[in-house]
Parts: structure tokens; sequence; C-alpha cells
């Protein structure tokens, strides 16, 4: 199926009522492109961010637009139509121009460029010594290497970030026969099943995000690790007595945060509580910046730093939990 890429071009103030319209149509689904928002969105978020690469604040200025889909067929052709007279429509009531030039953009778009475009970006990554990621349409054979099967498309966490291999190159360190991993912030639950693939006996994985749930049992199905020695788990540790309780069952021999520094310091008390004494930590998602900062925070729970790693700007500390549990 061919498929209609639709920009309604407007301001911040007719972002509600576009949508509104929109959603009168039955149109519920739409990506709002907005540069006020974003910076809004900046700077009440700091927690969850240290950096932000200048090319993606580039690319997000610019004229407000309101994205959506329509199929190129017959019933979508007269959705564009209604979405065109319901703009005119607004248009006519907009006398200040507050809401912009209300004018639309279309481009075809197929099916298959919509879902596999992407897929020209990503190819297999060789990380640290023993590591292939591969994209699921492109697995090879690499006997000297482990091979981490991934969908690229569903969440953070490919192994494509300097971070993410960052966290991959210790953990082929670290990872023992029979220990007992944990992931703060798994996102796709890459590190995680990477760590049973190495042979770990067990691993829990918990993110904040919801969807972390079925796309790290994806990646781990995909990689043909089982349930018996993967936990999956959604929620804040912070504030969900019930979740801190459930992974605080046992004490692990490594555990992982590869976020950002504000969420790593908040989450050292925690770390603490969960790995064994002589246990080892790895945190990764540190803008160089923060470095001080987060070393300060280690120290003070009782973690040993004993190695740290740069790439670009990112930072990785491999630590020891030095103090008594």
């Amino acid at each position: 199926m061919e498929w209609l890429k639709v920009s309604v071009y407007t301001t911040a103030e007719g972002i509600d009522p576009v949508c509104g319209r929109l959603y009168d149509l039955g149109i519920t689904g739409t990506e709002i492109e907005d540069f006020e928002d974003f910076t809004d969105f900046l700077e009440n978020n700091r927690q969850y961010w240290d950096y932000v690469d200048d090319e993606l604040i580039e690319a997000k200025k610019g004229e407000t637009r309101i994205i959506i889909y329509i199929s190129n067929t017959a019933d979508g052709l007269e959705t564009l139509l209604d979405v065109k007279n319901t703009l005119s429509e607004l248009k006519s009531f907009d006398t200040d121009g507050k809401f912009g030039r209300l004018e639309i953009e279309t481009d075809t778009l197929s099916e298959e460029d919509w879902a596999n475009n992407w897929k020209q970006y990503f190819h297999p990554i060789e990380i640290g010594e023993k590591i292939l990621v591969c994209p699921e349409w492109e697995v090879k054979e690499c006997p000297e290497r482990t091979v981490f099967k991934i969908n690229p498309g569903m969440t953070f966490g490919t192994g494509s970030h300097y971070t993410t291999r960052l966290c991959i190159e210790q953990l082929e360190k670290y990872i023992t026969p029979c220990c007992l991993m944990a992931d703060l912030g798994c996102g796709s639950g890459i590190l995680s099943v990477i760590s049973l693939m190495l042979g770990a006996a067990h691993a829990t994985a918990v993110d904040i995000d919801y969807n972390a749930f079925d796309i790290a049992y994806s990646n781990a199905e995909l990689n043909n690790v089982s349930r018996d020695t993967y936990r999956v788990l959604t929620g804040n540790v912070l504030t969900d007595a019930e979740l801190d309780k459930t992974i605080a069952d046992r004490k692990y021999d490594v555990v992982c945060a590869n976020i950002v520094a504000d969420v790593i310091i908040a989450l050292l008390p925690f770390a603490k509580k969960i790995i064994r004494q002589g246990g080892i930590f790895i945190t990764s998602g540190i803008i160089e910046d923060r470095c001080r900062d987060v070393e300060a925070a280690l120290s003070e729970n009782g973690f040993d730093i004993i190695t740290k790693k740069q790439d670009a700007d990112w930072v990785c500390m491999v630590c020891r939990s030095g103090a008594k549990q």
C-alpha cells in the first residue's frame, strides 16, 4: 500500500486547534514538530539528559508542522479533501494569523519505504573482542564472535551509540559463568541479553518505559534467551516500593546503568543495596562535563572506580562495591 505523508504548517498556538480539527475527522495519530515545544521539553526534563547534539537542535528549528499519514486510496483522498476543507474553515476564523499559514504539503511514501528505508543506515557492528551486533535482516555467521540479533527500530540501545559500546566492552571482561546481572534502564535489553549470551546465569532488566517490557523480551527471544534466565520489569525503582523489593530479592554480581548523570546519581543508593560486596558496577551515559559529579556520588555510596574509559564526549566508569552492604 502507498501512503501520503501530509504536513500541515502552523504555529505553536495552532497545534491544539489543528489537532482538534484532525481528531474530529477521525485522525488521532499525529507527529508534531515544534521548536518551542522541543526547547520547553529540554528545559523541563533536564534530569533525563546531559547533552543534545547541535545537529538535532538545528533539525528541530523551522516552521511548526503537524504530520499525518493517509492511505493513497479513494477513501484516503476523500479524507485529504476533508483535511483541506477544515483547514480552510479554521483559517477563515483566524483573522489575526495566529495559527500560521495552515497549508499542507504531501509526499508519497510506500509502506515498504516507510517501514524499511532507515535500515540502510544500520549494519553489523563489531564491539570489543567478542560481540557482533547484527540487525535481524542482515545476520551473518561469525564463529569467532557472539552474534546478538536486534531490531534497531524499536527503542534505545542498538550498540551503535558510544555509551552502549563502552558498556558492552566492559561486560565482556566482568561477566562470568553463573553470575547474576542487573540492568537499570534496560531500553532494548541489549546489555542484559548480551550478558546472558556471555554466560551469566540470570539477568534482571528494568526500565521506567513500559514499552521496554515487550521489546526486551522480544530481543531475548530473537537470540534464543529463555525467560527462565531473564526477568524484565517496568516502573520507577525510586518511587515504587514493590518494584524495589522485587529487584532486591537477590544480590547481583554485575550491575549496569547506562542512562544519564542525574539519574545515575539518584540510583546509586539502590545500586548499592542490590549489589554484592565486591560486585562490579558499570555505568555510562555520562557526558565528560558531568564526570566529577558522578565520581563524587560513587565515592559517597561506597563504590571504588577501577576503570574509566572515554569515547568521544562520553565516559564509562567501572566500579567495585567496597563498602559493606
